[in-house]
């Protein structure tokens, strides 16, 4: 029992970086009609009202396929499919405009919650829902006129961000209207896409039946970047038989991530509405739950290979020539390149950390860390601390340690704390260099 307390303790210490940085921040989250059935739903919906009282500004967009299907089939209609999407004739549109309907108000009532022995209690969540999606209809394709089935003309962000800047979660369905009056049946994940764009949020996450993608060996990939995401799509629809069959949730939602993460949203998830606590985890911890799908980016970071010991050498020279990193020769780097973790930039070595593990005593040195001097300020610092300590945790290391004449107070701001030369490990404690008189810094895994 101490122990589950001390964790959570733990934890909820280290998600405060996470608060700080969510908070202000705009998220588009999509819930289709799946995850509205779900029975992990109202565990979601908690979730939902946690971001909102820790200052997110909230967008809920929602679907309704099973819902539309559940309709059709009481009223004895046959769901038609054209290219993957739904025809949507007028019969069809009132089976649409039910569901939806009915979806949104269940969501509302959710987020209306506030029993004392629930999540909710003393949330006072005000969803606010309307007309802020323009449409137009897809028309017809091939010969076949699909109807009432659209696509997103404009989403009214202004209106928009002038809720969420009243504490307001809006809440959008898969329903859009034209000037003309017509209301227009459009896909979930479109209406996600476009606001998520129009907002220039920073996030759009999407629920799903699975956790995310998996690998080769059905181990869960944590980041995937939109070229991978598009040559995973693009394999599975070349491995359909039918040319007709309805794409897989999983196929919608990378396409979707790509299309977002291609025009301005920095960062797209896929999290599973089946998992209690997913969207927690994913926001709120180093591990995450599902995977992220972000832009290729010309910076790159990576483990080090002997053709990188010239650019290496060159990059931390005049580091070395202030006195700010201890001297290493060219055959000491070829010998050691295998523990550097290097920043790549348009294929110019930027950045580098090296990671010594003393396996006995379960701690790591973290040694020549460095930023080439016109990159720094820009996180790059974080990102190869947080890859390094990525790293020490799969040896099995519960510590870092640093020694440092420079830059304490950065190691300071990042949780490390001075320590004595005399809780360095036996063997660093040898070469010790007395001259240089280094600080030690330490910090637990």
């Amino acid at each position: 029992m101490i122990n589950d307390i001390k964790q959570y303790v733990n934890w909820f210490r280290h998600s405060s970086p996470y608060i700080n940085t969510h908070r202000g921040k705009t998220f588009v989250l999509m819930l289709g009609g799946e995850a509205v059935a779900s029975p992990n739903f109202d565990h979601i919906v908690h979730d939902i009202a946690l971001l909102n009282s820790l200052g997110v500004r909230l967008v809920l967009v929602h679907g309704s396929r099973p819902q539309i299907e559940t309709r059709l089939a009481q009223q004895g209609l046959r769901p038609q499919l054209h290219h993957h999407r739904r025809v949507t004739d007028a019969e069809t549109l009132r089976c649409v405009i039910e569901a939806a309907a009915s979806v949104r108000t269940e969501i509302e009532a959710r987020l209306s919650m506030g029993l004392s022995n629930t999540p909710m209690h003393g949330a006072r969540i005000r969803v606010v829902s309307g007309n802020f999606v323009t449409a137009r209809p897809v028309g017809v394709d091939d010969g076949v006129d699909l109807g009432h089935t659209g696509e997103v003309r404009r989403v009214d962000s202004e209106a928009i961000n002038q809720h969420l800047d009243q504490g307001n979660i809006v809440l959008l369905s898969h329903l859009g209207y034209s000037p003309t009056g017509e209301i227009f049946n459009l896909a979930v994940e479109d209406v996600a896409t476009r606001t998520a764009i129009s907002l220039n949020a920073d996030k759009l996450l999407l629920f799903g039946a699975d956790k995310g993608v998996l690998d080769s060996k059905q181990q869960l990939r944590s980041e995937v970047l939109t070229r991978k995401a598009e040559r995973l799509v693009s394999s599975y629809l070349a491995g359909l038989e039918e040319s007709d069959k309805p794409h897989t949730e999983l196929s919608r939602n990378l396409l979707a991530s790509v299309q977002a993460c291609r025009e301005g949203v920095n960062r797209c998830h896929l999290i599973s509405y089946q998992e209690d606590g997913a969207l927690i985890t994913e926001l709120f911890t180093r591990e995450g739950s599902g995977t992220m799908v972000l832009q290729e980016s010309y910076e790159q970071i990576r483990q080090a290979s002997i053709e990188d010991v010239g650019g290496l050498l060159e990059m931390i020279q005049p580091m070395e020539e202030q006195g700010i990193l201890v001297r290493r020769s060219r055959e000491l780097l070829e010998s050691e390149i295998e523990r550097f973790t290097l920043v790549e930039r348009d294929g110019a070595i930027i950045g580098c950390a090296a990671l010594y593990p003393f396996a006995q005593e379960k701690t790591g040195e973290l040694a020549c860390v460095a930023i080439s001097s016109g990159y720094r300020g820009g996180d790059r610092g974080d990102m190869l601390l947080q890859a390094v300590e990525k790293q020490a945790r799969l040896q099995g290391l519960e510590q870092l340690f640093v020694l440092t004449t420079r830059t304490a107070h950065w190691f300071v701001e990042r949780g490390f704390k001075e320590v004595p030369v005399g809780s360095l490990p036996t063997e660093k404690k040898s070469l010790y260099n007395l001259q240089r008189n280094s600080k030690v810094f330490a910090k637990p895994l």
